[in-house]
């Protein structure tokens, strides 16, 4: 028996008495990958990236593991509710134009000492002294570095358009003009890496792609932790009490705790090890996160239709963006069909071992996005489910 066809017969007889669809998480392997997450990190505490996980027992699991410490959230409403639940430690990863969510920050001690906004533009402290107060509290001010790679005088681009912010003087002018304005605090700066930590570099079946892929990864890295050093000077020579210097992700988690200049990173997908992030070099995890299909018709030999399956992730669609068949192994889609809203039919010799109501286990291209899908997951530990907790749909809480 291969160990994946262990873990089918696993998560078969812990799922014995649910029906399909449903989701779980393997605790084993959750444990595996956040351990090693902290050994890549080499020290440094990892903040849990919320999107990635959107499962409040989970946040609350690996940040109770030594090496973690606070989250990065996804929206302000998303980033009140942590802290009202508890989160002592929550920064925003995004700029947010939520008036009616910062004037509640701005009024409340607690959420005000908890929660830290992203900032990359005047006109965001615009907004915010617009929602609130003239007396409210101060709102503790993260600033973000365009992190992409820039050839040719600008004109090819290699990485997300985040912020407009790229050199050290103009950080430093928007950090001059948070310090000038009453009730904002500086503490953090925050530089997101996704052309690095986010891109496969070893794609199968695609060599010449990989080698593209590590060339200009590693010429990014370098370009970055030169400017990322520079920028976290000229800053600090304005703010020099600043918090947290935040970078990284998932597949770069080594290369970014490597830097001085960087404090702590943030990592979240590598708990759940979708499928997208099985095509790095520099690290390999445990796949953590799957969903459950039940066979629901037998078209004929070498064929089975499972109910429902079609949850693409975000990005540029194509085919990396959709669920893969995974257990048992040897099932792929119908060419002509794909992925459906309400069925899906799959192909393969593996079909022909199916029956009606057994579950097929697919793997997500993406990690959290797994959790708007289902309202509660299922946590393995050998082959019983020990444990039924909500997602945020679960607990009503769909943030976008």
């Amino acid at each position: 028996m291969t160990p994946r066809a262990a873990d089918r017969a696993r998560y078969d007889r812990a799922t014995a008495h649910l029906d399909a669809p449903l989701a779980l998480v393997d605790l084993e392997a959750f444990d595996a990958n956040a351990d090693d997450m902290v050994r890549r990190a080499q020290g440094k505490p990892i903040r849990v990236a919320s999107k990635s996980v959107r499962c409040r027992a989970l946040l609350e699991r690996v940040l109770a593991r030594d090496g973690f410490a606070g989250i990065m959230s996804f929206t302000l409403a998303e980033s009140i509710w942590l802290a009202r639940a508890g989160f002592e430690d929550v920064l925003l990863a995004y700029p947010s134009a939520d008036r009616d969510r910062f004037a509640e920050l701005a009024a409340d001690p607690k959420l005000a000492a908890a929660v830290t906004v992203m900032v990359d533009d005047p006109a965001q402290l615009d907004l915010i002294d617009r929602a609130r107060d003239r007396d409210d509290l101060p709102v503790r001010i993260c600033l973000e570095l365009d992190t992409s790679l820039q050839v040719l005088g600008g004109r090819v681009r290699v990485g997300a358009r985040r912020s407009p912010l790229r050199e050290p003087a103009q950080l430093a002018e928007l950090a001059r003009a948070v310090a000038r304005r009453p009730g904002f605090r500086l503490v953090g700066l925050m530089a997101y890496e996704g052309h690095i930590a986010g891109v496969g570099d070893d794609i199968a079946g695609r060599p010449v792609r990989s080698r593209a892929i590590r060339l200009m990864q590693t010429a990014a890295r370098k370009e970055l932790a030169a400017r990322r050093a520079e920028v976290v000077r000229a800053v600090r020579a304005v703010a020099p009490d600043l918090e947290f210097v935040n970078g990284g992700g998932t597949g770069s988690v080594q290369h970014t705790a490597a830097e001085d200049a960087v404090t702590e990173i943030a990592a979240g997908s590598g708990l759940y090890v979708p499928r997208l992030f099985d095509n790095y070099t520099s690290f390999t995890g445990r796949p953590a996160a799957l969903f459950a299909q039940p066979v629901v018709r037998r078209p004929g030999v070498g064929v089975v239709t499972v109910l429902g399956g079609g949850y693409p992730a975000s990005g540029a669609a194509g085919a990396d963006r959709l669920p893969v068949p995974y257990l048992p192994e040897g099932l792929r889609y119908d060419p002509q069909e794909g992925a459906g809203e309400v069925q899906t039919p799959l192909l393969g010799t593996a079909a022909d071992d199916l029956l009606i109501g057994d579950k097929v286990w697919f793997r997500h291209a993406k990690a959290g996005e797994l959790c708007e899908r289902f309202d509660e997951l299922q946590l393995v530990e050998g082959d019983r489910v020990t444990a039924t907790v909500p997602t945020y749909r679960g607990e009503g809480r769909t943030f976008l």
